[in-house]
């Protein structure tokens, strides 16, 4: 394995292919050090089994670490950018900052993976000019090679135990926008409120309240549901051609709530930038992002869904 970073561009984004603990550790562990050494703000978001490995191979050198457990501050990928990237670079803005992250992972369920790709995709345009490293470990023993050759077209060099490979399929523009897909159509027994003005939006979020109450939600996730549905109610109305159609449902474990409406969501990286305290407005989906342990957002001519999941 390499250090891997061996151009003077301002942003990296390279993509680390491991097979066993031993590879990750030779992958991770120097381009750590490396950081440490040229007096770099260093950080990692994996795993904690990951994450284990990575303090036993710094030694003493582990104190000088920021560790993140991905498990948790990352369970929703679009949170990822915004709670953990943007939020360790922006509180070390001089200079060079260097991250390991690693958001996909054995374990990572169908309905995650999508949100996740265009995570690695977003990242690029969320860093374009800065000074950050960002190295994001794949096992390539455990995952599908489907979601490997994803990383070939979300990251511009791919590194492993050979050295490193400028990715000839380097497109996340392209991979980003493939996966805007439909979502499933929720189930028959769904419970739906259309709404159309803003006077109605209380009624949408007791509405929620009471579903969600029903499918065993707690008070402090009932009050993230509530924050949500207002958020993204409130959005339809005001850029959403007035009103839309909110629809609550139990599945799998989860409660899932989505909201469709007629506009159309231009922004890609909205919800993933971080608020500046002295500018009102703009938090909506942001917030959203942030309370749920999923946002699934699809796109397009017919309208915006954005789909969140509470796990119960």
């Amino acid at each position: 394995m390499t250090d891997a970073v061996t151009t003077r561009e301002a942003f990296l984004h390279p993509a680390l292919f491991y097979r066993g603990p031993q590879q990750y550790v030779a992958g991770t562990v120097p381009f750590l050090l490396a950081g440490l050494a040229a007096g770099e703000p260093v950080a990692v978001a994996a795993p904690p089994d990951r994450l284990a490995l990575i303090r036993d191979g710094l030694g003493a050198h582990a104190d000088e670490v920021c560790f993140v457990d991905m498990t948790q501050a990352g369970r929703n990928p679009g949170w990822i950018i915004p709670g953990v990237l943007r939020r360790f670079a922006d509180a070390h803005g001089d200079g060079r900052v260097r991250i390991i992250g690693e958001p996909i992972w054995p374990g990572r369920t169908t309905v995650e993976y999508p949100a996740c790709v265009q995570h690695e995709a977003l990242i690029n345009a969320a860093f374009t000019g800065r000074e950050v490293t960002i190295l994001c470990p794949y096992d390539a023993a455990g995952l599908d090679s489907g979601v490997l050759d994803d990383a070939w077209a979300t990251h511009p060099v791919v590194i492993d135990e050979y050295g490193e490979t400028p990715s000839p399929a380097y497109s996340p523009e392209a991979v980003a926008a493939r996966y805007n897909e439909p979502l499933a159509v929720p189930p028959p027994g769904a419970a739906e409120f259309v709404f159309d003005s803003s006077g109605q939006l209380s009624r949408a979020r007791e509405f929620a309240v009471r579903h969600g109450a029903r499918m065993g939600l707690s008070v402090p996730q009932l009050e993230d549901l509530a924050l949500a549905v207002a958020e993204l109610t409130t959005n339809s109305v005001l850029h959403g051609a007035g009103g839309g159609t909110l629809r609550i449902w139990a599945e799998g474990g989860q409660v899932v709530c989505e909201v469709h409406d007629a506009g159309r969501l231009i922004d890609p990286l909205a919800g993933r930038r971080p608020q500046a305290p002295s500018r009102p407005g703009g938090r909506g989906l942001l917030l959203v992002n942030h309370v749920a342990d999923l946002v699934r957002v699809h796109t397009g001519d017919p309208g915006t869904t954005i789909r969140f999941y509470l796990a119960v």
